[in-house]
């Protein structure tokens, strides 16, 4: 039994669509940014600049404080974190 021309178009289409999937789209600008480093090499990045990785446990609410004011932090995350401890030990 042949098939109907719509019948080929319909799976052309779907040879298609999973194709993209299986690839999946950049997300989140991956292709244009340069490759990450692996853990070792910013590791050794971060000792050259005397930087100490410093665990604490925080309340949830304190984090989403830190986390909103870090997004227009021109250091992050850990540059804001560095300069509210600076500013209160300085007290």
């Amino acid at each position: 039994m042949a098939m109907k021309k719509t019948d080929l178009e319909k799976n052309k289409a779907l040879k298609l669509m999973q194709a993209t999937h299986k690839s999946g789209p950049e997300r989140f600008g991956k292709g244009s940014a340069a490759p990450a480093l692996d853990r070792r090499e910013q590791r050794k990045l971060d000792q050259a600049q005397g930087l100490v990785p410093f665990a604490c446990k925080l309340n949830a609410e304190l984090v989403e404080k830190l986390k909103s004011r870090a997004a227009d932090h021109p250091g992050g995350l850990n540059g804001l974190v560095a300069e509210l401890l600076e500013a209160g030990l300085a007290r």
